[in-house]
């Protein structure tokens, strides 16, 4: 009777390993923050107020603030900064903490048009964000569901053989369309493609997944998901303006970041548990 026993708990566990992999869920612990006493602008004359600030995390807030990079932010009239320094960037940028609907996403990257923001979520928390600088009027950035594709630390533009990006990394194959670093002038300019800080474009480029091919033509396993999403008024002033009478101005919502989500949460989950089965099988 022992026999019996043993030799159906062992058969049950040969079964048990040839079942497919279920969907792996990090409980991912909420990143500690400093959060400012107060979140409110001003308009401050750029040149007089980086001459007269050399913390480097006020710096990279004011800049993510004006969506622009050191370079351009001393050639503008004009900057926006916050009157209280003293929290993480997350508080000075619109995506919220915590989004329900994510929580079984291992990995996804939003960036938003509107607000021309990016943020990544691991397991419905958010992990990282900065600016961005998306297409121009006359190359928008398409919007939906795309994954990460090749990288590469550095290539050349398909639009101007003499732009050298770094950090690249391929979101639309065919079209063309990544992030990576190159400058940003504090609004949509590029052709198309996703603009980046270095300091932001490395992160990314280290953070996603590129995709597993099994050949040329096969995709076996796509990157990371990302979800661009909105539209940009080219007529209008520069959203972020509106920060210094109204400081929840661009504020995303759980519930926004739920809608643009929801229609593509069944394909995403499909691809993630294709990446769960192929390490498995590593």
């Amino acid at each position: 009777m022992k026999k019996y026993i043993l030799v159906v708990i062992f058969g049950l566990s040969l079964l048990a390993c040839k079942q497919e992999p279920k969907t792996v869920v990090v409980k991912k612990t909420a990143p500690e923050r400093h959060q400012p006493k107060n979140v409110a602008y001003q308009w401050q004359n750029a040149k007089e107020w980086l001459a007269s600030t050399t913390d480097s995390s006020a710096i990279r807030i004011a800049l993510a603030v004006n969506r622009t990079d050191k370079i351009h932010f001393v050639k503008m009239d004009s900057v926006i900064v916050p009157t209280d320094f003293s929290g993480d960037i997350e508080y000075y940028l619109p995506f919220p903490f915590k989004v329900k609907a994510l929580e079984n996403v291992n990995k996804i990257i939003f960036f938003s048009y509107p607000s021309q923001t990016f943020a990544t979520y691991e397991n419905g928390e958010l992990t990282y964000t900065g600016p961005t600088n998306m297409g121009r009027k006359a190359d928008q950035t398409p919007t939906g569901l795309f994954f990460t594709n090749w990288k590469a630390e550095e290539t050349t533009s398909t639009f101007n053989d003499e732009w050298d990006l770094k950090w690249n990394f391929n979101i639309a194959n065919k079209l063309g369309v990544g992030w990576h670093q190159y400058e940003l002038p504090g609004y949509p300019a590029s052709h198309s493609c996703l603009r980046l800080q270095e300091k932001d474009a490395r992160y990314l480029y280290e953070w996603a997944d590129q995709w597993i091919l099994l050949d040329n033509n096969t995709i076996s396993v796509k990157g990371t998901p990302v979800i661009v999403f909105g539209a940009y008024d080219f007529e209008a002033a520069k959203p972020w303006s509106q920060l210094v009478a109204n400081p929840k101005a661009l504020d995303i919502s759980e519930e926004e970041i739920t809608k643009h989500v929801s229609p593509f949460l069944k394909t995403i989950m499909t691809e993630q548990q294709k990446r769960i089965k192929y390490q498995g099988k590593k």
